[in-house]
């Protein structure tokens, strides 16, 4: 059996240890996803004062070793910025699925940090990527629900996932995303 390749860009803060940003939940995926998938998840220096910049040599350098299909999981920050990335730089990767867990919109009617802000219409530069799926808690703690509508309307043909709840960092898992990856193998 082939092992599926994941990225995960994490989301803004401390990534090191049990409780911090996005490290539980990679905990939880690579315990459920174990035998069938290789999750890489590096860290960007300085997790806790993020740029795009960290974040844009970042994902050069780790797309230039991504040679086969690969799955993209982008946390929080992690998600916005692998769209910046990918709808700009447009790396030379096969992108099978694409999930986005709690992403915050940047710029109007959003958080306003122009570096993270996508530009008009960026979903026209993705290229051909099968499948997006896009997971929100209806009272997430960190990220507004309403920033969920930016990206339900980008990508209308997303598999949408509401969520009850104020969970951000899915400290427990997301048993939703393991399900949809496991479903999507491709």
């Amino acid at each position: 059996m082939k092992i599926k390749k994941v990225f995960f860009a994490h989301s803004g803060g401390a990534q090191g240890s049990a409780g911090q940003g996005s490290f539980d939940l990679v905990l939880s995926l690579k315990k459920e996803l174990r035998n069938e998938f290789e999750i890489h998840y590096p860290l960007i220096d300085g997790p806790e004062d993020p740029s795009y910049q960290k974040w844009k040599n970042l994902l050069a350098k780790e797309f230039k070793n991504l040679n086969e299909p690969v799955i993209l999981i982008g946390h929080s920050l992690g998600g916005s910025v692998l769209l910046k990335y990918i709808s700009e730089e447009k790396p030379d990767i096969y992108i099978s699925s694409l999930y986005l867990v709690a992403t915050p919109q940047w710029g109007k009617n959003g958080w306003g940090i122009e570096e993270f802000e996508l530009r008009e219409n960026f979903e026209h530069e993705l290229g051909e990527i099968e499948k997006v799926y896009l997971y929100h808690c209806k009272e997430d703690s960190i990220v507004p629900f309403k920033h969920l509508n930016f990206y339900k309307k980008a990508f209308p043909n997303a598999i949408v996932r509401v969520l009850d709840g104020t969970d951000h960092v899915f400290s427990n898992g997301l048993p939703e995303l393991v399900s949809d990856i496991k479903l999507n193998k491709s």
